[in-house]
């Protein structure tokens, strides 16, 4: 009897040994989490201090260039035109064509103005003839001096009439009245068109010095600029040259589709002959410093074209803010507006901050 109870003690003490067993196991998981989470936590919050380096911003005054962009035109533009109507008998052109000074053009049919100017003609003859007859009549007191001046006046109309059609009949022609080129032909062979309607559009080069950048700048730009000003221009034609260029005039009024005041840069081209309406970018060298904040390169962050952003420093803490670029030189950057001459900018790091960002300022 004794020995079944000492053996079910033995059997209870196994028991309860093996459930302590299972119990220190399953606790030392849970210990060890606890411990590696407390450990992660601690780890993340020492992460989370970024040490950065600061610079106080340069101030740098500069003669600044105006650049814009704009189209190639030329000095002067015309529409060639008859100025009496008529059919278009013969165009010797063709768009695109280049033409010298006095160059033959166009002519109408010449049909119906040479019957015009003969029938002025026969009526100069006969008033002639009239105020012979009334001045011999006159001579015989059988016309009144009234009768004789009246007859003398018929005549000199009838001779301004057939001036009249000569002049007219001169410009059923078109001469080109500069050197030049088509740049549109409006009207064809063959077509009825009225007196002053245009036949061509045409664009003046003489002397391969008319050619224009026509380009568009904002109402302070505008008034930097002065006529005789030099710039450089880049067409995208000609993407390896540069070309020399002055102010040759500037627009007093805006223009209203594009919101902006025209200027108008004269080209010097050389040999070269570009097609109107090529695009152009230009360089205008102005007299007018104007005040840059420099930067360091490497202190921008997510630069796209002339926008980017910078760290700032704030009450010991960054901000995020948003810069315009004017130019890069060498490692510096020249901000043209979203800094203060007073303003901490973050130079290291920059790349690890955000504005949640804890931050340690070292030297």
């Amino acid at each position: 009897m004794k020995s079944r109870i000492h053996e079910h003690q033995k059997n209870n003490f196994t028991l309860v040994s093996k459930k302590s067993i299972v119990i220190c196991l399953l606790a030392f998981p849970i210990f060890y989490a606890c411990k590696e989470e407390k450990k992660e936590h601690k780890t993340f919050e020492t992460a989370d201090v970024i040490s950065i380096k600061t610079a106080t911003v340069e101030s740098l005054a500069l003669i600044s260039d105006i650049s814009a962009s704009g189209l190639v035109t030329t000095e002067n533009v015309a529409n060639y035109a008859f100025k009496i109507g008529g059919v278009v008998s013969h165009i010797f052109v063709e768009e695109g064509q280049f033409f010298k000074k006095e160059q033959l053009l166009a002519t109408l049919d010449e049909t119906e103005i040479s019957a015009g100017l003969n029938q002025t003609d026969l009526n100069v003859k006969k008033y002639e003839r009239d105020y012979t007859r009334a001045l011999n009549l006159y001579k015989d007191s059988v016309y009144t001096l009234e009768q004789l001046q009246n007859t003398k006046t018929g005549l000199d109309i009838a001779k301004k009439q057939k001036d009249a059609v000569a002049f007219n009949a001169r410009y059923a022609k078109i001469f080109a009245t500069a050197d030049g080129f088509v740049a549109r032909k409006i009207a064809n062979v063959g077509e009825i068109v009225g007196a002053g309607f245009p036949v061509l559009a045409i664009n003046e080069t003489t002397q391969n010095n008319n050619y224009l950048l026509k380009i568009g700048v904002t109402d302070q730009e505008w008034a930097s600029v002065k006529t005789g000003q030099k710039a450089i221009v880049k067409l995208d034609g000609y993407p390896e040259k540069n070309f020399e260029a002055t102010v040759f005039r500037k627009s007093q009024s805006a223009d209203a589709a594009l919101g902006s005041f025209q200027i108008e840069l004269k080209l010097k081209m050389g040999n070269i002959k570009p097609a109107v309406g090529m695009f152009g970018k230009a360089d205008i060298q102005t007299e007018k410093a104007q005040d840059f904040i420099v930067i360091p390169y490497n202190s921008l962050i997510e630069a796209d074209g002339n926008k980017a952003f910078v760290f700032i420093v704030e009450k010991n803490k960054v901000k995020r803010q948003p810069v315009t670029i004017n130019k890069f030189e060498n490692n510096r950057v020249f901000i043209k507006d979203g800094l203060q001459k007073t303003d901490q900018i973050v130079i290291s790091n920059s790349a690890y901050l955000n504005e949640q960002s804890t931050i340690k300022i070292i030297k």
